[in-house]
């Protein structure tokens, strides 16, 4: 099966369509794949925010929602954290 081109944003095709194999999200696949490409070093413009057990179930709900996170209105606040963190 030839290779797709997975587009101009994804800078490391080879992670990227290996971890489409094993399942993952286009999303997912292309944010570690660039993060690989970039030597997996942590973007330098991040880190501002505070860390999810400090936020409000409200405001974990909200970005949940952003997300399009599937179920998040049953979601307790840790099912909440650790959806967003698994996302």
């Amino acid at each position: 099966m030839p290779k797709r081109d997975p587009g101009p944003s994804v800078k490391d095709d080879d992670t990227y369509e290996a971890l489409r194999r094993d399942g993952a999200s286009k999303e997912k696949a292309a944010r570690i794949a660039n993060a690989k490409a970039a030597g997996g070093k942590p973007s330098k413009k991040g880190g501002s925010a505070p860390p999810y057990e400090e936020w409000s179930r409200d405001d974990l709900y909200n970005r949940a929602k952003e997300i399009g996170i599937d179920g998040r209105s049953k979601m307790s606040k840790n099912q909440l954290i650790n959806a967003l963190r698994s996302h």
